[in-house]
């Protein structure tokens, strides 16, 4: 079977390369685009130019919008302790970097019944 090329919007990778800012923002949902509207805070248009220099970058600006330019680097985003390091692909376009990143862990309990029959194996 043939792998079905992404697509986004009906705009294809290269085409959304091409595409400027403000006509990439017409793409994006409602909250995406207002952030556009408002522009880029200091801090993300930094982590801008130091992806543009670099691949691996390490942020913590965990409300920077995935652009297509991103595609295909890796972006080490900060989740509260340390760094979590993510590979961007296409289907992350129009996503926020916090979204892909998870701050809490996932809690696992024990059995009671089973520390209940060791300590009572142990006491015979």
């Amino acid at each position: 079977m043939a792998k079905k090329e992404f697509t986004f919007r009906g705009k294809t990778m290269d085409e959304l390369k091409e595409l400027s800012l403000k006509e990439f923002a017409t793409l994006l949902p409602s909250s995406e685009r207002r952030k556009f509207d408002r522009g880029f805070t200091a801090e993300e248009k930094n982590f801008l130019k130091k992806l543009e220099k670099k691949d691996n970058v390490k942020t913590h600006t965990r409300e920077m919008i995935i652009l297509p330019s991103m595609v295909g680097k890796t972006i080490q985003v900060h989740y509260g302790k340390g760094y979590s390091p993510i590979k961007i692909i296409p289907e992350m376009v129009a996503h926020r970097l916090g979204q892909l990143v998870l701050t809490r862990k996932k809690t696992g309990h024990s059995s009671g019944k089973k520390d209940k029959k060791k300590k009572w194996f142990l006491r015979c």
